[in-house]
Parts: structure tokens; sequence; C-alpha cells
């Protein structure tokens, strides 16, 4: 996520940032295999993309102790 992303996220509803959250891990598993099988340009992009889940995990959890979660 670019900064300009990260601004856009905080501004994302319960329901998008889940969704968010499942693509991100579907990408980061596809990652970890392609890694695995030797094909990956930029192998810092795993890092990131930890952290970027780690990031809306925690943007989903505000919002569950909020009470926003419909």
């Amino acid at each position: 996520m670019a900064d300009t992303k990260k601004k856009n996220v905080k501004e994302l509803s319960y329901a998008e940032l889940v969704t968010q959250l499942k693509d991100m891990k579907q990408k980061y598993m596809d990652l970890r295999f392609q890694m695995v099988v030797g094909h990956v340009d930029n192998p810092m992009q795993k890092r990131t993309m930890r952290r970027d889940i780690a990031r809306l995990n925690t943007l989903i959890r505000q919002k569950e102790l909020a009470g926003q979660t419909k």
C-alpha cells in the first residue's frame, strides 16, 4: 500500500476492510508460493504485504471495538 492508500484504507467500512484483508491474504499466499518456486522480482514485497495485512487487522479491530461492525 502506498501512502495515499493508507489514508484511503482508514476511511473504508468494516465490510470493505474484511474483504480487502481476505484479498491481501490470498495475494500473500500466492507470493509465498512464488518465492518457493523462485519467480519473485522483489523479495521485499513479502515484508510490505505482511505489514499491510497487519495494518488491515488493526483497523478492523479498531472498528470492532468502536461498534462499527455493521
